[in-house]
């Protein structure tokens, strides 16, 4: 059923002119709101909508999924609250259940919120194929999440849907949603560097509330492949999806060249 709002007969939004995106991230999530505002060009506005979940301790596969079944079952609520100021376009910012099912249940779930909402959307899955297919020449991939195993299993099949080869991956098992975001630039560099070979094309980051947009784009100097943050692929996503070219530096390639 789609969401219908009433007919808006006004001009502008005079601070959104060029878009006014829609965001959903779960209430947990307290990284992907400042990391989405630091990438905003001008003319464009973010409106986050907060899908409710509590801060379970996720210490076992089981828990996770049922957490995240959580926020999968909340995202109606989120955005019917976010469509009361009546957006342009929906950003996904939450990306566990982006990835789950492969191409085709990440497809359709996609599907199913532009059906609520009847616009478009950007999901942090799709966001990430996207990115890679943009530096081309990409087969053989790592990525990291906060995730549980059980997760990360998830990601794989979707990528491996898409035609790219896990080479290796490092779920780090954060214990509650909001310890996501206390993940410390050394974890990430000490993961990344694990992750690196001759055998790897580009490394991924996944899971919205770890804040490594900076760290990412310096990660690709020194490595001297695609390092891409989910955060950086799902906003630059939705701005090329709506027409909006602005290349930003700081954030790495994907924004400052594509």
């Amino acid at each position: 059923m789609t969401i219908a709002s009433a007919p808006h007969i006004h001009g502008r939004d005079v601070l959104a002119f060029r878009r006014k995106f829609g965001i959903l991230g779960p209430s947990t999530n307290t990284v992907v709101q400042p990391d989405f505002d630091d990438m905003r060009p001008w003319g464009v506005t973010n409106h986050y909508s907060r899908i409710v979940v509590d801060n379970p301790s996720a210490v076992s596969n089981e828990t996770f999924m049922a957490g995240v079944a959580d926020i999968d079952g909340n995202t109606a609520a989120a955005v019917r609250g976010v469509m009361t100021c009546q957006p342009d376009y929906l950003v996904m910012g939450m990306s566990a259940v982006t990835f789950f099912g492969g191409a085709e249940g990440a497809r359709k779930w996609r599907e199913s919120i532009e059906a609520l909402s009847g616009l478009g959307v950007t999901t942090g899955a799709e966001a990430v194929v996207a990115a890679l297919q943009t530096y081309g020449n990409v087969k053989r991939v790592a990525f990291f999440s906060p995730y549980y195993p059980a997760a990360n299993d998830q990601v794989r099949r979707f990528l491996a849907d898409h035609g790219y080869d896990t080479v290796r991956d490092a779920a780090l098992q954060c214990p509650s949603w909001l310890a996501i975001a206390e993940q410390t630039p050394q974890t990430l560099r000490d993961t990344m560097k694990t992750l690196d070979g001759d055998d790897v094309d580009a490394i991924i980051q996944v899971g919205t509330n770890v804040s490594n947009i900076r760290l990412a784009a310096a990660a690709e100097l020194w490595l001297g492949k695609p390092v891409i943050a989910i955060n950086t692929a799902t906003y630059w996503h939705a701005l090329r999806a709506n027409g909006i070219p602005d290349r930003m530096p700081g954030f790495g390639r994907l924004l400052a060249e594509f």
